[in-house]
């Protein structure tokens, strides 16, 4: 099976194109290719498949099998993925996700040297914000499902925490502290996870708001742990920035892979995530699955 290793921010995924390739178990597929030991080494694996009611389908899967709704760094690699490898000539491309159509701009570099340029950068309209509780989804005693999770104090892990729902397609638990390099994600983040008000688990992302136009996240992704980048968790920290009012409507995010630029204009309700995509290599793997 033919696949390409692809990264945004550090966030690495095994993208697989099948409108050339036949992924039978794209479950076991994902937890094969995903161990750093024994397999490729990702943080999951993303097939892009055709559409009928967008330009590609991008299905993902976490590393250990479970499928995701969206991947913020995911999607802009498709983006590019879709224009580099030949499958489109257009620069703006929809994608369909389980998280809804996902709309991508994509910048390309060296045009003129060529003809044709690679995608040097991704912007995704990523829709809007889902900010109601049963919605995100997220379950609180004494907070009805049509109500915004915003600066609640929950107890998780032994210790009170203010948290922010937030869902972009899946769902999303903000807690800001005051040392976000020095957090104990390790041991929190799985807490976070697999609490029983998160029912279909939950991103857990920790931040630290530096300015009014920018803060640094980590992030615990559910079904993976800690990793580099998240986008769908960035931009969710944004608009739980926003909602609390600790930043402008544009703001750039720090994560440990690389910065994000987020907009929210709330005028229209819509998200904007723009950042980078990058090849890391192709290769072929030998599999049944």
């Amino acid at each position: 099976m033919k696949f390409t290793k692809m990264e945004g921010l550090g966030n690495d995924y095994v993208y697989v194109n099948c409108f050339r390739e036949t992924v039978k178990h794209p479950r076991e597929l994902a937890r094969m290719v995903s161990d750093r030991h024994f397999g490729i080494g990702s943080d999951g694996l993303i097939l892009i498949k055709p559409s009928e009611i967008a330009d590609f389908t991008m299905e993902m899967y976490n590393a250990d099998g479970s499928q995701s709704e969206m991947c913020g760094n995911g999607i802009r690699c498709v983006g590019k993925y879709v224009y580099d490898y030949g499958l489109t000539d257009k620069k703006s491309v929809s994608v369909e996700t389980l998280a809804g159509i996902k709309y991508l701009d994509l910048t390309i570099e060296n045009e003129e040297a060529d003809g044709r340029g690679k995608v040097a950068m991704v912007t995704v309209n990523m829709g809007a914000p889902i900010l109601e509780a049963s919605l995100v989804p997220v379950c609180i005693k004494g907070i009805s499902g049509n109500e915004t999770v915003r600066n609640h104090t929950v107890s998780i892990a032994d210790r009170k925490w203010d948290i922010t729902c937030v869902s972009m397609g899946n769902p999303h638990c903000i807690t800001f502290v005051d040392d976000v390099d020095a957090f104990p994600l390790q041991d929190i983040g799985p807490c976070f996870e697999t609490d029983p008000i998160f029912p279909r688990r939950v991103n857990a992302e920790f931040v630290q708001v530096v300015n009014r136009k920018y803060a640094k996240m980590r992030v615990w992704e559910r079904g993976t742990g800690e990793t580099l980048a998240c986008g769908t968790g960035t931009c969710a920290t944004a608009v739980a920035c926003i909602l609390n009012g600790l930043t402008e409507d544009e703001l750039t995010v720090k994560l440990l892979g690389g910065e994000l630029i987020i907009r929210w204009d709330r005028e229209q309700n819509v998200v904007y995530m723009t950042g980078p995509a990058r090849v890391v290599f192709d290769g072929v793997i030998e599999t049944d699955i």
